[in-house]
């Protein structure tokens, strides 16, 4: 089961793809002139969250997992297996205010999230015998 969420503010949007798959959720978090894969965010709650970053330009690596971060704050307490995070989000010649916009933005996006999980919780826990 799959859902995309969406919000726009100060001139651009970003989305928020979600996936079950099983008991873990699998989350892209894009949008902007580029939407890219920037960075990957694990979490399971027997493990410590664990950041990949890419390279981006100039020898810097992107910057995307603090949106991740903030979207897994969010939904983290809802989380019944693991959940991977790929986050990218690039616009051209940022200004301050929609820097600003990407938190708020994405807040916006993990409320959505939180909702449609608990409306749509898992149909079968795994056996094992």
């Amino acid at each position: 089961m799959s859902k995309i969420f969406t919000s726009k503010l100060a001139d651009y949007e970003i989305k928020l793809q979600a996936e079950w798959i099983g008991n873990d959720l699998f989350l892209c978090l894009f949008g902007g002139d580029t939407p890219h894969i920037g960075t990957v965010t694990t979490f399971s709650r027997e493990t410590e969250k664990q950041v990949q970053r890419f390279p981006s330009h100039d020898g810097r690596f992107h910057k995307d997992d603090v949106l991740a971060e903030l979207l897994l704050k969010q939904i983290a307490a809802e989380l019944p297996g693991n959940c991977v995070i790929t986050a990218g989000v690039h616009v051209d010649h940022i200004s301050q205010e929609q820097i600003q916009a990407s938190f708020s933005m994405t807040a916006e996006l993990a409320e959505a999230l939180k909702r449609w999980l608990s409306e749509h919780p898992l149909a079968k826990e795994p056996f094992y015998e």
